[in-house]
């Protein structure tokens, strides 16, 4: 109907306060920004330095213990040499952080290769990995969720609600390499409908994309039943329903908009896990990603490469983290306005 006007949550708030959406875009939102920002670099300092010590509490010498008992005294001693550390410790991390911000993260112990070129050559296979899963896992889960909501709503229909949340509940305590394990041994093996390992054509991703994307799915979809049904109660849902509102528009355009605060939050924090989250995917998948370099590395005691990839595993973190706050701070101008 015409005559409906449903404001969204944050501007039923903002109302409510007597403050407008003009008034947030100046000293609150500024503010807001400043404040994220600063947590952003400092949270970067620390992962620097944490990274830096990485190698350093490593028990014994790295250098001899990636190459060897056998290696020379002279060749350690180069080596050593080579990647600074016969400086001293503060130095060491100046040198540091001056070449990770110049974009020189060492050289490969094994291969002689630039840590730089190695991350760049594997980061897009785990980033496409990780933003597949992330998509599909939106994709499914949010209609899932609005659906399980709608149709519990006051109560009604316990049997869907108890096999939905038992469903996900046990979708989501299960972790990515059983997932992928289970995905190979029965459409790889047993179908033989994807290939088993590797990277290839289109068929190749999608089992280690469904083994990431289905835990998270199943988490977005709990957290999208329950926003849906905290809005089905909002007073909105009851003026429009008594207008006769007509029920697809009122959950497309009005209940859903307002249950995608919380959902995009989760759904940043869990591209961040999901990245992290690959590596065993990775391994299992023998997927060309960062996930696959850094057990190899670490099992090869490579630290200039395990370092590097750590580092910026944890800068992608921090990355994304600030850009959903900000995405948030736009979406929900609430959210500026309870920080301050």
């Amino acid at each position: 109907m015409a005559g409906t006007s449903l404001p969204p949550a944050g501007g039923r708030l903002l109302a409510d306060r007597g403050l407008s959406g003009r008034g947030l875009s100046g000293r609150v939102r500024g503010a807001f920004v400043l404040r994220h920002l600063a947590r952003f670099v400092i949270s970067l300092a620390v992962l620097l330095v944490a990274s830096f010590a990485m190698i350093h509490l490593i028990p014994g010498d790295p250098v001899r213990a990636s190459l060897g008992p056998a290696a020379p005294v002279e060749l350690i001693a180069a080596r050593r040499a080579a990647l600074g550390l016969d400086q001293p410790v503060l130095s060491q991390l100046v040198s540091y952080v001056r070449n990770v911000l110049g974009g020189e993260f060492g050289t490969s112990f094994l291969s002689g290769e630039p840590v730089g070129e190695v991350i760049a050559a594997r980061l897009p296979n785990t980033l496409v990995l990780a933003l597949l899963a992330t998509a599909v896992a939106l994709l499914v889960a949010v209609p899932l969720g609005m659906w399980a909501g709608v149709r519990t709503e006051n109560g009604r229909h316990r049997g869907t609600e108890a096999t939905f949340t038992s469903a996900t509940g046990a979708a989501v305590a299960v972790p990515e390499f059983l997932y992928s394990i289970a995905l190979v041994t029965v459409f790889a093996i047993g179908l033989g409908w994807f290939p088993p390992a590797g990277k290839g054509g289109p068929e190749s991703y999608v089992l280690p994309v469904l083994a990431l994307a289905i835990a998270p799915a199943a988490m977005i979809a709990r957290i999208s039943r329950v926003e849906t049904l905290r809005e089905l109660g909002a007073d909105y849902v009851r003026l429009a329903r008594a207008k006769r509102l007509p029920a697809a528009r009122l959950y497309v355009r009005h209940v859903l908009p307002n249950t995608l605060t919380a959902t995009l939050t989760v759904g940043g924090l869990l591209l961040t896990g999901l990245i992290a989250g690959s590596v065993l995917v990775e391994y299992v998948f023998a997927w060309p990603g960062l996930g696959l370099r850094i057990v190899e590395s670490i099992t090869q005691k490579d630290y200039p490469v395990a370092q590097g990839v750590i580092l910026v595993y944890g800068a992608i973190v921090l990355v994304v983290n600030l850009l959903v706050d900000l995405l948030l701070g736009v979406l929900d101008p609430t959210s500026a306005l309870k920080e301050s």
